[in-house]
């Protein structure tokens, strides 16, 4: 269990960081580390392993050795999702602030439904040994209960773009109290739904960054290129070849199928139905997004704006490509969760040619690294494609 971080030493009072101040957060907790990295955060319970388990192979060689300063907190939030260290709250956060700086901030946002250090070891670890200071948020709902946030359909995604420039606006201001200067170049990454909100804010918020890394984000298209329209086809089709591949799964994927079958196609499917189409009573498979976007099927969601239902409550959390600033997407050609025919192929023709972005489809790679352990001489790893995209946005940009 993580230990409350009132019970660990080394912690900084007020009195002793009184430069340090999270603008907006409700409850923040400063301390000082011998080491920011998993490999000690691990031992002092300033992360949690649990958050990050099965992102990444059990071959990855991660630096170590990072000493600084890690605020750990909350802003003020109605819902309770979050009960790691004890707070029982959500939109926490964890801000790293390396004694090496190199001048930049790198912003995160979590895969999946997971807490706030989910990307502590595929991302921050590495970030960090380079000199940055990094920033991860919850996204203000976790787990599978996420969608029991909000009011109308749709409002807990919402909530993943509205504290992601929260946080942006407040770790911004931290780097500046702490170094006395405003980071010269503040970078997004993410994984997955953290990929989707890279997306997100570099369509909408692009004055807060100077680019952006999506590793295999999410999309969210109302017209249909969405999980609720391609997982039901799955799980409906399986185990035929034919109309799996039919769904967006690509030729040679067939032996991830049974794996993702049994433990994300149907429960992703069920998750996302209930946060976006919540009157929904059937089965996973019988989706069908295409249908419940009709009006028809309007009458039980009256809360949904501009009454198309699933379709309209998508809208709300859509991507346009519309990018401001540089991003590099990448995406693995044997992604089973999210099918690269359906999601970043896709995503790249909505950004078009004239928008400053770079795509680069990773042959061989799957939507979790851990795979790799299981499937050594048919998969690629996606992490040292991550690690080679953000060295080449940081040069691209001129950080």
């Amino acid at each position: 269990m993580l230990l409350p971080l009132v019970l660990v030493a080394g912690l900084l009072t007020p009195a002793q960081a009184p430069e340090l101040r999270v603008p907006g957060a409700e409850h923040a907790v400063v301390a000082r580390l011998d080491d920011l990295t998993t490999a000690g955060t691990a031992r002092t319970g300033h992360t949690d392993p649990a958050d990050w388990a099965g992102l990444h192979s059990a071959a990855t060689v991660n630096p170590t050795g990072v000493p600084g300063i890690q605020i750990d907190g909350y802003f003020p939030d109605t819902s309770t999702t979050n009960t790691t260290h004890g707070w029982n709250h959500d939109s926490q956060f964890v801000i790293r602030l390396p004694e090496r700086w190199n001048g930049g901030l790198v912003i995160t946002g979590t895969p999946g439904n997971r807490e706030q250090y989910a990307n502590d070891f595929t991302i921050a670890d590495w970030v960090l040994a380079r000199g940055y200071a990094f920033a991860a948020t919850d996204k203000g709902n976790t787990g599978v209960d996420f969608h029991t946030d909000g009011r109308r359909p749709g409002d807990a995604i919402a909530e993943w773009n509205h504290r992601v420039t929260q946080l942006t606006l407040a770790a911004r201001s931290v780097v500046r109290q702490r170094y006395g200067k405003q980071p010269r170049r503040t970078f997004m990454a993410g994984i997955s739904n953290g990929g989707y909100l890279v997306r997100w804010q570099l369509e909408n918020r692009g004055g807060l960054y100077d680019g952006g890394v999506d590793w295999e984000g999410t999309l969210w298209r109302a017209q249909g290129d969405n999980l609720l329209d391609f997982l039901p086809k799955a799980l409906r089709a399986y185990p035929e070849p034919d109309g799996v591949r039919a769904a967006g799964f690509a030729a040679g994927s067939e032996f991830l199928w049974p794996f993702h079958r049994q433990y994300y196609w149907e429960l992703t499917t069920q998750l996302y139905q209930k946060e976006l189409d919540p009157s929904y009573q059937g089965a996973a498979a019988d989706y069908d997004y295409a249908e419940r976007s009709r009006a028809a099927n309007c009458v039980h969601q009256p809360a949904a704006p501009g009454g198309n239902c699933v379709s309209a409550a998508v809208s709300r959390i859509a991507l346009t490509g519309r990018i401001t600033k540089p991003l590099i997407t990448l995406h693995g050609t044997l992604d089973t969760l999210l099918p690269i025919s359906r999601s970043s192929d896709v995503y790249a023709r909505m950004v078009g040619p004239h928008r400053p972005f770079r795509y680069h489809r990773v042959e061989g790679g799957n939507h979790l690294d851990s795979l790799v352990d299981a499937h050594p001489d048919r998969l690629e790893p996606m992490l040292p494609a991550f690690r080679d995209a953000f060295t080449e946005l940081a040069e691209w940009v001129g950080s």
